[in-house]
């Protein structure tokens, strides 16, 4: 060692001490001798030549330095790679021989008297810094001690940037310069280069593939990306390269290749176990890359966001991508509503969502709009989901169509037992549509309020085609109402032209078809289909409850996600309760129709011979209204009998109509067996309030202000029977002329009155 730095490579010339160089090396060959010699011999001959040799050594090492920085000596040796060697040597020291993993407890006594070494040696402060982190890392390697990691990064924090050194140290660093020669080539290395190179060579090694080496906690990857932001921040000035931000740019690179490695390891995984999963490899990937996301945000983005605030978004964003490519071309080919698209669908959106809600998380929802559109190309499987969920409702809800009109023709319009006086076939209807929600929700494919509302309007659709189908044997009330007769007076059989020339019709006969329906169409079966459609429409809110819970749940956790991806606020937990208005509003019709005809057809067609024909034929005190109303009282003991409770008044209501309707028809348009003087009408005010009073039934029937404001549009016709017959025809002149009546009649009211008086002054006119 002594030849190596005081003869082969002098720093300085040896001028005068030349003639020493043979004493010197004659020196080093005697105490090679004493190896040869015997103990006592040997010991006396190396004790002598070592001290001979200090005296020339000594000589050697202290010759004028011509200008030394580091003082008026000069260094022992030529250049300084022995010196940094031998300097590398001697910091090994510092670690405990049982425990190379440690420091050793007198390392302050240790490297306190090294400084001893840095005159001869060259070393300045800086040049320790560097060795010394570079030993402790090189130990760290070896051992993986993470204790000797945090020694390091003290080190490497003491080494002044290049704008802090001294002019003179700048530039005995700048002579410290070594080579390499590799494959042909000689590569030249700064003085830091050639220590912190291979530092910064092994950690860029472990943080490009930071998946793999710190899977087990973020600790040591903490110590790790500071020595790497450190070695970079000084090898950089070492290039002379400007950075403007070079640790992010740096973690940037990280993140990018392990992010890459790790999802190229995952993709490979699930590739291999495809054979054996029964899931579609890219809903397998999808939860993968969720769990490798989660990973990278809740152990890796904390560490790196030290150095880069939107580690996260850029993992995040990148994974976004990388899956993307994968699931671009299955996107592409999804038509229909297929298993595959069922195990995909759900797995790729929940990951994109995971995505967005991480980006969230570092730059709030406010900033993640403008985020969304810089970095991401959204999957947009809401918008290729909801085309395949709209085909797969439209030819579901031609099934239910096709159900719905089957259970309503196969119906016989009995009910199902005394509890339940509705017809079997709502209730199949019913389960129908509840069993195709449950399918409609069971997808955990993503949908937006456009397939929802395509859903209910279907479902809205079958409930008509329902109603439409109960009420189809309905016919109108001119095929159930009997032609009204010709306006003829009484027992005369020519008409009075001058008054009936535009009132005569053509009577259209109730064909014979028409007629069985109407037969058919019994009071029990009636009521059959009343209580069926109020099923119908009592069930309805239940339905629209339970589509709009569900859609809630489903949609809640996705508003602020789809905000964003879809550029513009949405109401995505929209209100379902309007959804089947259309229904209600044609079931309420039907009921009323429905309701309608019942009355009509009581009194019109099954009470036709007795109310119609003959009640006050030829006379009203020998044909009185109260042998009608026992017969009524048995048609509303077999109408409650079915009808349930809360249609009761309202087809009761119905009834009422009818048989008001029908007492008009006999006292105006009664025919030429009718006929009715002043002294008839107290007569039929009596058998008024005996019909009213037999609607009320004391208060067990309908109310009395509902059946006052009935009856109250009979009152007038029986108040012009009381009248004199000059008082009627002085009032239907005045109405023919333009005037106004004084009973507030009209003509054809007055005039039918007339045709059904008895009398010369009547026939006269």
């Amino acid at each position: 060692m002594l030849e190596e730095g005081l003869i082969n490579h002098p720093v300085v010339g040896f001028g005068e001490l030349g003639r020493k160089v043979n004493e010197l090396r004659n020196l080093f060959r005697k105490i090679e001798e004493s190896e040869s010699l015997s103990p006592s011999a040997a010991e006396v001959q190396r004790t002598e030549c070592l001290r001979s040799l200090r005296e020339v050594a000594t000589s050697f090492s202290e010759r004028p330095a011509r200008g030394d920085l580091t003082g008026e000596v000069c260094h022992w040796a030529d250049g300084y790679h022995l010196n940094a060697a031998l300097y590398e040597k001697m910091l090994g020291s510092v670690f405990d021989t049982l425990d190379e993993g440690k420091l050793t407890e007198e390392v302050e006594e240790i490297l306190e008297l090294l400084k001893s070494t840095w005159r001869i040696l060259g070393i300045t402060e800086i040049i320790h810094d560097t060795c010394y982190a570079w030993v402790l890392f090189r130990q760290f390697v070896f051992t993986g001690e993470q204790g000797l990691l945090k020694v390091v990064i003290e080190h490497l924090r003491k080494i002044p940037l290049k704008e802090q050194r001294g002019p003179q140290e700048r530039l005995h660093l700048k002579s410290l310069r070594s080579s390499v020669d590799a494959d042909d080539s000689c590569q030249d290395f700064t003085f830091f280069q050639s220590f912190l190179s291979p530092v910064q060579k092994w950690v860029d090694k472990k943080l490009n593939d930071y998946h793999l080496h710190f899977s087990e906690g973020s600790s040591m990857m903490v110590d790790i990306v500071t020595v790497a932001m450190l070695t970079r921040r000084i090898l950089g000035e070492e290039n002379d390269k400007a950075m403007e931000s070079p640790d992010r740019d740096q973690i940037d690179r990280y993140i990018t290749s392990s992010v890459k490695s790790a999802f190229m390891k995952i993709a490979h995984s699930v590739e291999i176990k495809a054979d054996t999963s029964h899931e579609h490899v890219l809903a397998s990937l999808a939860e993968e890359t969720k769990k490798l996301l989660k990973i990278e945000a809740n152990i890796f983005s904390p560490v790196l966001s030290r150095w880069h605030p939107q580690a996260a978004v850029l993992s995040a964003s990148l994974l976004h991508k990388l899956y993307g490519n994968k699931l671009g071309p299955f996107l592409e080919h999804a038509e229909h509503l297929t298993e595959d698209v069922v195990s995909v669908f759900p797995a790729a959106d929940s990951l994109e969502q995971y995505i967005m809600s991480v980006m969230a998380s570092v730059v709030g929802d406010d900033g993640l709009d403008s985020l969304c559109r810089q970095k991401l190309v959204p999957y947009e499987i809401e918008s290729k989901s909801g085309m395949v969920v709209l085909r797969w409702v439209n030819g579901q809800l031609e099934r239910v169509e096709t159900w719905v009109k089957r259970a309503a023709e196969q119906e016989t319009w009995d009910p199902i037992s005394p509890q339940q006086r509705h017809g079997g076939s709502i209730v199949e209807v019913y389960r129908i549509i509840e069993e195709t929600a449950d399918q409609f929700f069971a997808f955990k494919v993503p949908m937006r309020i456009g397939e929802l509302n395509s859903f209910c309007r279907g479902i809205d659709k079958a409930f008509q085609i329902y109603t439409q189908l109960v009420t189809q044997p309905i016919v109108d009330k001119e095929d159930l109402v009997p032609p009204v007769p010709v306006l003829t007076r009484y027992k005369k059989e020519l008409g009075i032209k001058a008054f009936v020339k535009k009132e005569i019709q053509e009577v259209r006969p109730v064909d014979e078809r028409k007629s069985s329906e109407i037969v058919q169409l019994t009071m029990s079966k009636l009521c059959v289909r009343l209580n069926s459609l109020y099923y119908a429409i009592s069930q309805l809110g239940k339905l629209e409850d339970s589509i709009s819970e569900r859609w809630a749940k489903r949609q809640s956790d996705k508003i602020n996600i789809r905000r964003s991806m879809n550029g513009k606020s949405k109401s995505v937990v929209s209100n379902q309760k309007n959804q089947f208005d259309g229904s209600r509003k044609e079931i309420n019709a039907a009921i009323d129709r429905v309701c309608e005809f019942t009355g009509l057809k009581v009194i019109f067609w099954d009470l036709q011979q007795p109310f119609i024909d003959n009640m006050y034929k030829n006379s009203v005190s020998q044909a009185r209204l109260d042998t009608i109303v026992e017969v009524l009282d048995l048609v509303l003991a077999q109408l409650c009998d079915v009808i349930v409770e809360q249609l009761r008044d309202r087809v009761v209501t119905g009834l009422l109509q009818a048989s008001l309707d029908g007492l008009v028809r006999v006292i105006l348009d009664g025919g030429p067996t009718r006929v009715f003087s002043p002294n008839d009408a107290p007569l039929l005010e009596e058998d008024l309030e005996i019909l009213k009073e037999f609607f009320i039934s004391g208060g067990d029937g309908l109310p009395r202000g509902t059946v006052e404001n009935l009856v109250s549009r009979v009152r007038p016709v029986i108040n012009l029977i009381k009248q004199e017959t000059r008082v009627l025809i002085d009032d239907l002149r005045e109405v023919t002329q333009g005037g106004k009546s004084k009973f507030g009649s009209d003509s054809k009211t007055l005039l039918r009155v007339l045709c059904h008086r008895n009398d010369s002054e009547a026939s006269h006119y």
